[in-house]
């Protein structure tokens, strides 16, 4: 093994991004979109953020709402293994939301629809590690053996916790320009908040033998990291629609422009120990340093047909310009192309009152080994959805849906393993459930 110096660990630890979920927007806010995927072409309000164009075709005029309440249950999991630090170890972090909301509502009159909307975009939850991370008993192994301290000499406890949230709040105007042809421009407030508290002790876990003859009971901190640090920051989206409507069929188009975001620390803990060199910081988390956090481009082409009136299905498009935003350390430069993601739904009217439907969705990321990290990882992935829609009276009705995703998982093979200079690997995966309940409302 070659030598494993403080300077190595310190660069090791910082230029790690620990953005969870560094891809992640969310278009799952509403229960319609859990049961059936697929609603760039929708003209109910859940079109408020997927297709706020469609907002023109809203069959009465008047005061529109819905409220959407969605519970997601994530796990996050790493089997890491490297011979040569005797390192083979499952990690396994879970996330959980047990409340997402998210609010919907419109004012139609005429020719004319005022929309808004607010969701959690990005993030939602809480991550955990609470056995740690592959990097953090790797960094503590080299590190130690370089100073020919075993490894049965020593007990390792780490911990890692992440969260993120973005907050968002849109506004726009919708305008009928033609019988068929409606535009949308508007825009969304975003408001970031996050943090991540983390620790890591290794400490002598057997007696040291004294020059005096026998043993001397030992305690000492060898290797210590301690965090505790909450970034916020604010941002701007433009987003502007356009929507169609001849007949059966019905094309909705959406772009959302790039948004410029960056995340200010504001820390509470922040220190590196190790044996015999002197305390210092994570350069990375120091109070007040600010990170690029961009939330990127979105474009969405969706078109919908009623093949019945009671039998109606949509496909949809997104693509979503990752290596243009902006990302911690540069991570987008590790990108190989932007996010595509294919949808479907078909939904059926089994009465006037009752409709069922289901939907998939196919999304295709371009990342690569050196953008895979054991704090933020993303893996390809397909989803399934179903759930129904009850019309509860003329003016409400409740959508109900549950949605599953199936991630491939991630190998990423490395022959300088967390800098250690040894042969290792890191097995990423991935899964996700949600559930929701939207009550929608013509007042």
């Amino acid at each position: 093994m070659r030598k494993f110096s403080l300077i190595s660990f310190m660069m090791l630890i910082v230029s790690t991004s620990t953005f969870a979920g560094g891809l992640l927007t969310n278009t799952n806010q509403h229960a319609a979109f859990l049961r059936m995927l697929s609603r760039g072409a929708t003209t109910e309000i859940d079109g408020a953020l997927s297709n706020p164009a469609g907002l023109a075709f809203l069959p009465n005029d008047g005061f529109h709402m819905s409220l959407s309440i969605q519970s997601a249950f994530q796990t996050r999991n790493i089997d890491a293994s490297c011979e040569g630090l005797g390192l083979n170890k499952y990690y396994e972090g879970k996330a959980s939301a047990p409340v997402i909301p998210s609010l919907f509502a419109a004012y139609k009159m005429g020719d004319w629809t005022i929309s808004g909307f607010f969701g959690i975009t990005g993030g939602g939850g809480k991550a955990s590690f609470d056995d740690g991370l592959p990097m953090f008993d790797a960094m503590v192994i080299g590190g130690l053996g370089a100073q020919k301290i075993p490894s049965n000499a020593y007990s390792l406890k780490s911990y890692m916790d992440g969260k993120q949230y973005i907050y968002s709040v849109q506004l726009g105007l919708t305008y009928k320009i033609t019988e068929w042809l409606s535009a949308f421009a508007g825009g969304r407030m975003n408001y970031f908040t996050g943090g991540y508290q983390g620790a890591l002790k290794a400490s002598a876990a057997v007696d040291l033998p004294s020059p005096a003859g026998g043993t001397i009971p030992v305690g000492t901190e060898l290797i210590g990291i301690d965090l505790d640090c909450d970034q916020t920051g604010w941002g701007f989206t433009p987003v502007i629609g356009l929507d169609a409507k001849w007949g059966k069929l019905n094309i909705g188009a959406k772009y959302e422009f790039m948004t410029n975001l960056n995340i200010e620390n504001s820390t509470k803990a922040n220190s590196l120990r190790m044996i015999g060199a002197a305390e210092t910081e994570l350069a990375d988390y120091k109070h007040g340093v600010n990170t690029p956090n961009d939330i990127p481009s979105m474009l969405s082409i969706a078109a919908s047909y009623e093949f019945l009136p009671v039998l109606r299905a949509s496909v949809e498009y997104h693509f979503f310009d990752d290596k243009s935003a902006g990302m911690a350390g540069g991570k987008q430069e590790f990108l190989t192309k932007g996010t595509n993601e294919y949808l479907a739904g078909i939904e059926w009217d089994v009465t006037k009152h009752l409709t069922l439907s289901c939907g998939g969705q196919i999304t295709d990321y371009g990342v690569s080994d050196n953008y895979q990290s054991d704090t933020s990882f993303s893996c390809d992935s397909y989803t399934l959805g179903f759930g129904a829609k009850l019309n509860l009276t003329e003016r409400a009705a409740l959508n109900v849906g549950y949605m599953w995703t199936t991630y491939d998982d991630y190998t990423k093979k490395s022959q300088n393993y967390n800098n250690t200079g040894l042969s290792g690997t890191n097995i990423y995966s991935r899964t996700n459930k949600v559930f929701g309940a939207s009550i929608n409302y013509r007042f």
